[in-house]
């Protein structure tokens, strides 16, 4: 009876262990925590994304007179097959790629400096240097949209990938929603947010989920091509160094443990 007592003792300290370990892991499951107490006055601006360099721009210029337009709405006719025979389909507008100096062509005006600029400062920038090319009369409008605007979310998340986001404005709360939230393992005073500025430099920030002045931080809305990276908890991190030797020790150990039982009924 003493061997199996001894026997039990480690196993019953390791579960106890490793229950105090989840306990603790799952303290900080909750955002926010502290949301009663956070002065929100600093969050009051609304974001407006910048335009960077390798950003694809569909630019479209509008005028009462249709004549007056064309020359600035560039069209590239999209090729497909049909039957034995290619042929082309209804012309779809220009995309203007933006260089690493944050310049773009554009017809009659030439080069324009867009990098940094909003999509409202490049519309006006936009209108004012093609107004002279067209009648006092016209008045033209310019809307700028970003056609590659996206973000990253890996680690853990029940959905990494890489998500577009047509409205050109995502908060890092909005980015885990649509990689289908963090799951239990991942570290919420943890997330990094690797990004890249205008001129090539890279940056890691650490997010802090827990925290509601997230909510001022100015890492709170993600710019275009931004990575979340979810890092997971020491929980996770221990699961996947033990993997299936895990597994194993508690079939010996259980094996064990038959035995020593079987042993004790035989020889007493």
């Amino acid at each position: 009876m003493s061997i199996l007592k001894k026997l039990m003792t480690p196993l019953a300290f390791a579960a106890v262990v490793m229950c105090l370990d989840s306990c603790s892991s799952t303290k900080n499951v909750a955002y926010f925590q502290n949301a009663q107490t956070v002065n929100l006055e600093a969050s009051k601006t609304l974001y407006d994304a910048r335009i960077m360099p390798k950003d694809i721009l569909t630019i479209t210029v509008s005028t009462v007179g249709d004549d007056a337009a064309v020359p600035f709405n560039l069209t590239v006719p999209t090729p497909f097959t049909q039957g034995q025979q290619s042929a082309y389909s209804q012309a779809i507008l220009q995309n203007y790629l933006v260089d690493n100096e944050g310049n773009i062509d554009f017809p009659k005006v030439g080069k324009l400096h867009l990098g940094g600029l909003t999509k409202a400062q490049a519309e006006q920038l936009i209108h004012d240097r093609i107004k002279p090319y067209m009648s006092e009369l016209e008045s033209p409008i310019v809307t700028v949209r970003m056609a590659n605007y996206k973000i990253s979310v890996l680690g853990e998340v029940n959905h990494s990938g890489m998500y577009n986001v047509s409205n050109e404005k995502v908060s890092i709360l909005e980015a885990l929603a649509m990689a289908g939230d963090l799951t239990i393992y991942g570290m919420r005073d943890c997330v990094q947010l690797i990004r890249e500025d205008s001129t090539g430099q890279k940056s890691i920030h650490i997010l802090d989920l827990n925290d509601a002045n997230l909510i001022n931080s100015p890492y709170y809305y993600l710019q275009q091509n931004d990575i979340v990276y979810v890092v997971p908890n020491k929980v996770k991190a221990q699961n996947s160094s033990v993997g299936s030797m895990t597994t194993l020790w508690f079939s010996a150990t259980s094996i064990l443990i038959s035995l020593t039982s079987l042993l004790y009924n035989i020889l007493n």
